[in-house]
């Protein structure tokens, strides 16, 4: 292996790269990641599309090595890491790193699938938090480093198996060369387009899910001798030709020194974040002076191109209620603007089905500001008919490093959402797990994060 190519770099990073080594905000900020994660995916395990998956999966049986989040079962890791990262993407509420270049949603990825792998291998914590640290710094830096204009990838899966995968290979105890064939292998399976975004299907929800089982598999395969591609990343016909083009140059700098997750954000709505400055721009209106929907003439949204491929088709519920408003710009503004908030219970199906939401959202003109480009801003405008207008702008994601969310909230979401899903924490439960999440570093083993829980 030479070691001057891009992917033999990245591999001994993620293989070399002694715990000491890692800066203390990285390893906190994994753990906060960590909770944010387990804790919307306890609360996503009942979202529509996750239980008949979880069920036929339990069902198939194998051998007893990861825990299905949430329940009594333990199925194959790669198994595990697929349906935990099902059940942490479905209710769109897991972290990212957004930026003009695109969006990540590393540890959706990276967690089930390191937590996987570090309890079908008795990891300690401490060795499950380097994985965590140097798989969501891979997905990070790629996201960072893509360059534009965007091929319509899914970038949270092509980006995300890449750090399943070095996660998993840290966690196994490979050797650089290993590694290197590791993301050979998952380049063999880098999948999930901006399609089921669009479309508002089901399928959005496992485009995550696809990436943490198979960057597990692509480890395995390679502890196995398996080889692949050397130039998983820069060679002929490799991902940045084929998939996403990048910057090299961008991805290598400050390489084990700076670590790019330490940006991600907590989400403080349940939908997409192209969503997020049109929600909170039109919950600042509804609070600041109420307008029943009766007297509300006209609401118009200002979206960028990028936002509005995204989030702003025509809202059509007909087919998945949840998916729907979880895309849909118009949702977002009208429910926020009916209600006043926007939590788990506005993305329920009967909320979205509620008729007084269908007819404003039918109501929400929405405009596209060409000269706004990936920006992810808003500006939504509501005139009413007594002739008042009233206009609010919201230039950063709420939750991301430009307005990031108070610790005490984010704690506070996390409890909330470890109270849901099929099987509701109690209150010392949710205290307990979310202790042992922000001192995983010291447990023995990985595998006791989970004890008694269930």
């Amino acid at each position: 292996m030479s070691p001057d190519t891009l992917t033999a770099r990245l591999a001994s990073h993620v293989i070399d790269t002694p715990w000491d080594a890692l800066p203390p905000a990285a390893v906190l900020a994994a753990k906060h990641m960590a909770l944010d994660t387990l804790a919307v995916a306890w609360a996503g395990t009942c979202a529509p599309g996750i239980p008949p998956v979880r069920e036929a999966i339990i069902d198939e049986g194998g051998k007893p090595q990861s825990a299905v989040w949430a329940t009594h079962a333990k199925i194959p890791a790669r198994s595990a890491a697929f349906l935990n990262s099902a059940a942490a993407a479905a209710l769109d509420f897991d972290g990212m790193r957004a930026s003009e270049r695109g969006s990540v949603h590393s540890d959706s990825v990276v967690l089930p699938a390191a937590l996987a792998v570090a309890e079908q291998h008795g990891a300690t914590g401490r060795e499950l938090v380097a994985a965590l640290v140097l798989g969501n710094d891979i997905v990070t830096r790629l996201g960072a480093a893509s360059a534009l204009p965007h091929r319509g990838w899914y970038q949270t899966s092509i980006y995300g198996i890449m750090g399943a995968a070095a996660a998993a290979a840290r966690l196994m105890k490979l050797d650089a060369e290993q590694t290197m064939h590791a993301f050979g292998i998952a380049v063999n399976q880098a999948c999930s387009t901006q399609l089921p975004n669009i479309e508002r299907s089901l399928v959005k929800r496992y485009s995550s899910a696809f990436a943490a089982q198979g960057g597990v598999l692509a480890a395995l395969l390679a502890a196995r001798g398996i080889t692949a591609a050397r130039q998983a990343f820069e060679g002929r016909f490799g991902f940045y030709e084929l998939y996403q083009p990048g910057e090299p140059d961008r991805l290598l700098e400050g390489l084990g020194v700076s670590y790019p997750h330490v940006e991600t954000g907590v989400k403080r709505f349940p939908s997409c974040a192209c969503n997020h400055t049109a929600i909170e721009a039109a919950l600042h209106l509804s609070r600041e002076q109420p307008v029943p929907p009766s007297e509300i003439a006209e609401l118009e949204v200002t979206i960028s191109p990028y936002v509005h491929r995204l989030v702003g088709a025509p809202f059509d519920p007909s087919s998945d209620p949840q998916v729907a408003a979880q895309f849909s710009v118009q949702y977002s503004v009208a429910a926020a603007m009916l209600r006043g908030r926007f939590g788990v219970g506005d993305i329920e199906p009967e909320a979205v089905l509620d008729p007084a939401a269908l007819e404003l959202a039918r109501r929400v003109a929405v405009h596209v500001d060409e000269a706004w480009g990936n920006s992810r801003a808003a500006t939504v405008v509501v005139r009413t008919r007594a002739g008042q207008r009233r206009e609010r702008h919201v230039a950063h994601i709420p939750g991301s490093r430009e307005a990031p969310l108070a610790e005490a909230d984010r704690r506070e979401k996390a409890l909330d959402c470890l109270r849901a899903g099929i099987r509701p924490l109690g209150a010392e439960q949710a205290q307990r797990l979310v202790g042992r999440v922000l001192g995983l570093d010291g447990l023995a083993d990985a595998g006791e994060l989970l004890k008694d829980l269930a």
